[in-house]
């Protein structure tokens, strides 16, 4: 009488047993902030774009040239011959100012002095490290940045807000080639 007892009981407890089901998640997440942060970039980006459009159609003396990198430029003193320009790793010796859209001087030359620059290995915004690669020594070149080129979202925690699009007069004096192994 107890074999049969226990075979049932091991058949109840084999039957009964199932592997454990996975826990629901109490709510679905649809990527709805994703999906809005999405589309208030891209309004923010296309209000940009316009007011440099507006910009650029209203100085008539200067020819800007737009880069593949989404910022717009052109040159105040333009270098013709062939010279260097930057390289990963190179020094490059400079001056900027920093303006808003309306002329607004946010950073003077003399607040932010001379910088020296390796290429690539130093923090820069990225809107300036892509545009001291067009640059050669003796050129000044005055960018016009959108936010998301210059310090985005951030600012840089001191004079410049969240999302503002910045003017960038620079002058390369010199630029010092490395070895790149």
């Amino acid at each position: 009488m107890i074999r049969p007892i226990i075979i049932l009981l091991l058949m109840i407890s084999v039957v009964s047993c199932k592997s454990p089901e996975a826990r629901r998640p109490i709510s679905h997440k649809s990527g709805s902030f994703i999906n809005a942060s999405i589309e208030r970039n891209k309004k923010l980006n296309q209000k940009e774009q316009d007011i440099i459009q507006t910009l650029i159609k209203k100085d008539t003396s200067n020819v800007y040239i737009a880069s593949e990198s989404g910022f717009w430029y052109y040159y105040n003193t333009k270098i013709e011959q062939d010279t260097i320009t930057a390289k990963f790793g190179d020094i490059v010796n400079f001056d900027y100012n920093v303006k808003d859209f309306n002329k607004n001087t946010i950073y003077s030359d003399d607040d932010i002095k001379t910088q020296n620059y390796a290429m690539d290995k130093e923090e820069l915004f990225t809107g300036l490290r892509e545009g001291l690669k067009l640059m050669k020594p003796g050129e000044t070149v005055t960018f016009l940045f959108p936010s998301q080129k210059a310090y985005g979202y951030y600012g840089d925690t001191n004079r410049i807000g969240t999302n503002i699009p910045l003017i960038c007069e620079v002058t390369v004096h010199s630029i010092t080639q490395t070895q790149n192994d």
